[in-house]
């Protein structure tokens, strides 16, 4: 098992009980795939963007977004899929999955 971290940006147009509901999907995905969230919070609730996003085969243009940080202890082979799904997860504009670096390993 290998230490990620993950940054997702939200929709920020959802409901508080939508957005619940897609931090809940993002953390049971990690433990579907055998993996166990070590960390979640939301690191920012409204962030304007660098540039504006179009989420895939919307309409609608992003100015801002919600930011959630989710840390998690998973397989190295069950990071593909998890990228998949999220991929796929219309409410999900962006995110993006890091390996954390143990100190004094390389």
């Amino acid at each position: 098992m290998k230490k990620y971290e993950a940054m997702f940006i939200i929709k920020p147009d959802l409901k508080d009980e939508e957005k619940s509901a897609v931090m809940k999907g993002i953390k049971e995905q990690v433990t579907k795939h055998n993996g166990t969230v070590t960390g979640d919070q939301i690191w920012a609730e409204r962030r304007k963007l660098a540039y504006d996003l179009f989420p895939l085969g919307g309409q609608a243009r992003f100015k801002e977004g919600m930011y959630y940080l989710m840390n998690f202890d998973i397989d190295p082979l069950q990071i593909t899929p998890l990228r998949s799904l999220y991929g796929l997860n219309e409410n999900v504009l962006r995110y993006m999955v890091v390996k954390i670096e143990e100190k004094g390993k390389k």
